[in-house]
């Protein structure tokens, strides 16, 4: 059952002047021709501004590549999707019976969507600095632990650069076992390395998740093994 959105507007902190806003942002497309797309649009932008502007505040010295690098990590689809699962946003979405009967209050991607549209819908009904409070609530803590200094390849790059360094082959993926339905798969996934006791795992809401967990999970157990020994 749909949660009323005067519930969630309460759990935001947020008590919107025009409550249709909040309604629209809460209205995925598969609803009709009245939906969230436009807000999304707007939040997007919004979002990528505030994101970037705290950014460049916060590392003086960081480049102009070093500050888009870690702005995408900030505004990417997963991280997006993180925050609305931490607002229990699903309970609250408007779909269509389609969506609806698939499980697409789960999906990533409207979860991400319909984020950028309350802020889209925020910025309409107060101005950019109410808006700008929310977003750096929302990601004070993924904003606090960013380091400039930590590489910002990916997983998968940096355990492939780390075992050529060394002159060893490449990691093997495998996958182990995938839970769920189709709309809502977890996938398990085990990392072979040359000079690992054992394989290190990973587990995610998609392959690609999965096996970058796998390859994180793989560099931590190499950085040990080289300590002890």
């Amino acid at each position: 059952m749909i949660k009323p959105a005067s519930e969630l507007s309460r759990r935001i902190g947020h008590s919107f002047t025009d409550t249709s806003l909040f309604e629209l942002a809460l209205t995925h497309r598969s609803c009709g021709k009245k939906n969230n797309e436009r807000l999304e649009f707007l939040g997007d932008s919004i979002l990528n501004f505030v994101i970037a502007d705290d950014l460049y505040q916060r590392f003086p010295k960081a480049k102009e590549g070093e500050l888009s690098r870690l702005r995408a990590r900030m505004v990417k689809g997963v991280t997006l999707s993180e925050v609305a699962r931490e607002l229990d946003l699903g309970d609250y979405l408007r779909l269509g019976s389609g969506e609806l009967k698939s499980g697409g209050y789960r999906r990533d991607s409207i979860l991400a969507d319909a984020v950028e549209a309350i802020i889209g819908a925020i910025y309409l009904d107060t101005d950019m600095d109410t808006a700008r409070g929310f977003i750096l609530s929302w990601f004070k803590e993924r904003l606090d632990k960013l380091d400039l200094n930590e590489s910002m390849k990916d997983s998968k790059t940096r355990l492939q650069e780390f075992l050529q360094s060394r002159r060893l082959s490449l990691p093997e993926y495998e996958l182990i076992n995938v839970e769920g339905e189709a709309h809502a798969q977890t996938f398990y996934i085990q990392c072979s390395v040359d000079g690992l006791k054992q394989a290190a795992k990973g587990v995610g809401s998609s392959r690609r998740q999965a096996e970058q967990e796998a390859a994180k999970n793989a560099l931590i157990l190499l950085q040990v093994e080289k300590k002890n020994g």
